[in-house]
C-alpha cells in the first residue's frame, strides 16, 4: 500500500517540476500535493505543521508567479499586452521546433504584444519586452527552485522512513 502512495507522490513531484516551466500546469501546488500523498501513506505519521508550512509556501509562490512577470513588465514600462504576449510566446516557443524556443518565445511574444496591441514605439516596446522577459525568468526560476526543494524533501522523507514503509522488497 505504501508503494502506491510513494509512486503517486513521485508522479505528482515530477509533474510539478515540469509545471514549474510549463505555464499551464501549476507546478508548486502539484508538488505540494505530492508531499501530501506521501504523508497519507499508512506507515507514516502525518505531520500537520510540515504540510501547513509547505502549503503556505506553495500558495505564496503560486500567487507570486502572477505578480512577478507583471511587476517586471511594469517596471520597464510595459503593459498587460506585453505580459499576455510573454505567456503566449512561451507556449509557442515550447511547441515550435526551434532551439531555445522556450527563451525566445516569451521575449518575442512580449515585443509583439507591445508593438501591435499598444502601438508602442520600437525602443519602448523593446524595453518593455526585456522587463517582461526578466519577470518571466525570475518567476520560472523561483517555481523551479521551489519544486526541486519539494522533490528533495520528498526523497529525504522516503529515504529517512524507508524502514517504516511497507514495501514488498
Amino acid at each position: 500500500m505504501d508503494l502506491l502512495f510513494v509512486f503517486f507522490g513521485l508522479v505528482l513531484m515530477l509533474v510539478g517540476i515540469a509545471g514549474s516551466i510549463l505555464p499551464v500546469i501549476p507546478g508548486t501546488p502539484i508538488s505540494w500535493l505530492g508531499l501530501i500523498v506521501l504523508y497519507l501513506s499508512p506507515s507514516l505519521e502525518f505531520d500537520w505543521v510540515f504540510i501547513i508550512i509547505t502549503g503556505v509556501v506553495a500558495i505564496a509562490i503560486y500567487i507570486m508567479d502572477y505578480l512577478i512577470p507583471a511587476m517586471g513588465t511594469k517596471k520597464f514600462g510595459g503593459s498587460r499586452a506585453g505580459a499576455w504576449g510573454t505567456t503566449i510566446g512561451l507556449i509557442v516557443g515550447i511547441l515550435a521546433p526551434i532551439p531555445f524556443g522556450i527563451l525566445i518565445g516569451p521575449f518575442l511574444g512580449a515585443l509583439i504584444g507591445e508593438l501591435v496591441f499598444n502601438e508602442t514605439e520600437g525602443p519602448q516596446a523593446f524595453k518593455a519586452a526585456i522587463g517582461s522577459f526578466f519577470g518571466f525568468l525570475a518567476s520560472t526560476f523561483m517555481k523551479f527552485f521551489a519544486t526541486c526543494v519539494y522533490f528533495g524533501i520528498f526523497v529525504y522523507h522516503v529515504i529517512k522512513n524507508w524502514s517504516l514503509l511497507d514495501f514488498p522488497f
